[in-house]
């Protein structure tokens, strides 16, 4: 990836091996434009020298990779190790929660299906479309509603789950019926004649367990109810909600504690459109508690969900010692980049420029250290629901999903180390600025696009229905997805309307296909052949490079001379042991 043209150099440093007169003449201020060197500059001479060489081998020695810098100070990479434990610990904890985790989104699904059989009568077993089914007729809304009634009266008697009634003594139990309708109104459809109050009332009544045990819901007294003399014509829609406690047991197979559910049930009976057809929809809303009271007998479960609890708290352990040391790492790579800025400044009057300031911020550890906070808190709710005091299997999901993408999207930073993966890392990084910005020009096309073909061709096809159906319908044209029912789906009411899709869907296609997706793929492949390219012929030197350049090549240390000799090191003194709270080390 090219740097900003401000790194390209006006004028090459001196080298180290010119005499310092030279050197002083040459960079700009340095002698006064040629003059004698002034006795006070010679003898300052040996301490600026010193200044150099270790800023040098600071720079040379962070910019090292792990195993570079093993052969330089033969210092095991225990930080590298963490990071690849790291790695499999964060991966194995979330297998363990995603298997656990499936448990639960089973039973929440299982239970779904198994209320729609119970409490709907004549349920297909699939769904029409985004609700459950529908009636036509009056005598069916009223069998439907009597038939979930009477199913919720006899649960015990029918149901296969482990389901109980709610006693909720805030909230009231037993099932609640609510009506919506027109305060009031005349309709003649036959004189075309309408007179109706659009203020609307609602009115609730409701039947308790212990009530309906008494007697059969199919008695004359509650059919015959005032309430149930539903009047269509001004009828909104009739709901019934009620709530139902269940257990999952099937988690002690999986040797874990079980979980205990509250099921927030409604049916709604919806006549807001007043077209003849009533739509019916079950929702169903599962909470998970803490179950207030439960032994089980035997220690294998309670023995499993002490390992695991262990498990995380070394996973936590392990993600605090990287945040530390990441963060650690950035505070002094920014120390290391003051005294390159200064010293830059102080020698040769020249301001560091921005692309090379950015090279000391590593963007991986900014990476790693997001990935270990996400991980942290992710396991900290991960333990308190496997101790059933916590039940946010959403927010924990989503932190421990994000937080394992992170580390090994971070494993990337480690295939760069070889010159094959390096490709195509550089070519990610080099095509991305491009890529985004062509992408927002692209997006706005695409949004002319959707709003056109949700306005027009909304009333007459499915899939342009509202704005989200018509964008992933878009997105899978581009895909080169679903294209012939797409275009055959299309009804033919207006010949207007069909010739105007068929001129939308053609010139849809043929843009984003053959001329954006073309241009998408253009930038990225030129970006490859310029990383190619800078490979084989060098990347433009910066004032940070060239720099670096020219650190002597004289051993690290001399006692590593024998053993290691392409060793890559600046300064021919060995290096201090106070200098090491000013070196970076991976």
């Amino acid at each position: 990836m090219s740097p900003a043209p401000c790194c390209q150099r006006a004028r090459r440093l001196p080298r180290p091996g010119r005499p310092m007169e030279l050197a002083l003449r040459t960079l700009p201020g340095g002698g006064g434009g040629g003059g004698p060197v002034r006795p006070g500059n010679m003898m300052a001479r040996p301490d600026s020298d010193f200044r150099e060489e270790a800023l040098k081998e600071d720079l040379k020695f962070y910019f090292m990779n792990p195993c570079e810098k093993y052969r330089a100070r033969r210092q095991i990479p225990w930080k590298l190790g963490l990071q690849i434990l790291k790695i499999v610990m964060v991966t194995t904890q979330l297998i363990l929660f995603g298997l656990s985790n499936q448990l639960v989104v089973s039973f929440k699904e299982e239970n779904t299906v198994a209320f729609k059989h119970l409490f709907l009568k004549d349920y297909p077993g699939v769904d029409e479309d985004d609700y459950s089914r529908s009636v036509y007729t009056q005598q069916d809304v009223y069998d439907s509603i009597f038939f979930a009634i009477n199913q919720y009266h006899q649960l015990k008697n029918v149901s296969l789950g482990t389901l109980g009634y709610e006693h909720d003594e805030d909230d009231g139990s037993g099932l609640k019926i609510c009506k919506q309708q027109y305060k009031k109104g005349t309709m003649l459809p036959s004189n075309d004649t309408l007179n109706i109050d659009v203020a609307i009332e609602t009115d609730c009544i409701r039947l308790e367990p212990q009530a309906l045990a008494n007697k059969k819901v199919n008695d004359l007294d509650i059919k015959n109810s005032s309430f149930f003399n539903l009047e269509f014509y001004r009828l909104i829609q009739v709901e019934l909600s009620f709530k139902l406690k269940g257990i999952d047991l099937q988690t002690i197979h999986a040797r874990e504690l079980p979980d205990c559910y509250a099921f927030q049930n409604t049916i709604t009976f919806n006549n807001k459109a007043h077209s003849g057809k009533v739509k019916i929809y079950f929702d169903s809303d599962a909470d998970i508690q803490e179950c207030k009271d439960w032994y089980i007998s035997g220690s294998i479960v309670q023995k499993n969900t002490q390992y695991i609890l262990v498990f995380d708290g070394f996973v936590i352990v392990s993600c605090f010692a990287s945040l530390i040391l990441c963060t650690r790492s950035i505070i002094l790579a920014l120390k290391l980049q003051k005294r390159f800025v200064n010293f830059f400044l102080e020698k040769y009057q020249r301001h560091v420029c921005h692309a090379d300031r950015l090279e000391f911020i590593n963007g991986w550890y900014v990476l790693v250290i997001i990935s270990d906070m996400m991980t942290i808190v992710g396991s900290i709710l991960k333990m308190e629901i496997k101790a059933k005091n916590l039940t946010s299997y959403d927010v924990c999901s989503i932190l421990l999903g994000t937080s394992t993408l992170f580390v090994w999207v971070g494993v990337i930073r480690y295939l760069g180390y070889f010159q094959t993966y390096n490709v195509l890392i550089l070519t990610m990084q080099a095509s991305l600025p491009k890529v985004l910005r062509f992408c927002c020009c692209a997006g706005m096309i695409y949004l002319g696009y959707t709003f056109c073909g949700w306005i027009v061709l909304g009333p007459y096809h499915e899939k342009f229905e509202d704005l989200n159906t018509v964008a992933e319908c878009l997105f899978s044209l581009v895909n080169g997805d679903d294209m012939f029912a797409t275009f055959a789906q299309i009804q033919q009411k207006s010949t207007l309307v069909w010739l105007f899709s068929r001129l939308y869907l053609y010139s849809f296609i043929s843009l984003f296909i053959y001329m954006i997706l073309s241009l998408f793929i253009a930038l990225i492949t030129d970006s490859y052949d310029t990383i190619k390219k800078y490979q084989q012929n060098g990347l433009p030197v910066t004032d940070l490079h060239e720099f670096l350049k020219e650190c002597s090549s004289i051993e690290y240390g001399k006692e590593l001379q024998a053993s290691v000799p392409f060793i890559c090191c600046c300064g021919s003194h060995r290096r201090r042991q106070s200098d090491d709270s000013l070196i970076l080390i991976n």
